[in-house]
């Protein structure tokens, strides 16, 4: 599963824009950007690009594991220029569905769970408490939304709407919930 609320806390000349910050890097395979909007976006990019290259070479899609080292490898080498960071998901055939990090920096890591941006400060303790293994579908998609909307309700750059990303072996199913219609926890 990928989720990202849709405000972009990089432009501030145009309040309210937002933007889908779940990008898919290949069929089954999503990423999570923060950071530099712009670095992100010529990242996820420059990633397609290899994916779709490598995934003609192979005469098969590209592992997840192949799209976070991609993304890895773009941000290792251009370290001192960019301030991008990616949460990378997906499934593939070899490892079922999967969860990577890419920091700042190019840091490549596996997690069972992972989150990133200026709103997951707050949502330590709830992913910690909250997350289990295994959980169904239903409960992931609760899960998530709940945290999204306890980082939107607290970070003031995050906001929008909550984009989600179930990426099975059957299909990819895009969830889309709008501010208004997200959990309330306090008083906003």
């Amino acid at each position: 599963y990928c989720l990202n609320d849709s405000t972009s806390s990089q432009i501030s000349l145009h309040y309210g824009y937002t933007i889908n910050k779940v990008i898919q890097v290949h069929d089954r395979i999503f990423s999570c950007m923060a950071g530099s909007l712009a670095d992100a976006q010529a990242v996820t990019k420059a990633a397609k690009f290899h994916l779709s290259f490598h995934s003609v070479q192979m005469e098969t899609p590209p592992l997840v594991i192949a799209a976070a080292s991609v993304l890895k490898e773009l941000c290792y080498k251009n370290k001192d220029e960019l301030q991008a960071g990616f949460i990378t998901a997906g499934w593939d055939r070899k490892k079922g569905p999967q969860v990577y990090v890419v920091s700042l920096g190019g840091m490549l890591i596996s997690q069972p769970v992972t989150i990133g941006g200026s709103g997951s400060t707050y949502i330590y303790g709830y992913v910690d408490a909250k997350y289990k293994p295994n959980m169904s579908k239903e409960e992931c998609l609760q899960f998530a939304t709940n945290a999204l909307a306890l980082a939107m309700g607290r970070d003031n750059v995050s906001g929008g709407v909550a984009h989600l990303v179930v990426v099975t072996e059957t299909g990819v199913e895009h969830v889309v919930v709008p501010g208004d219609k997200l959990p309330k926890f306090h008083n906003e």
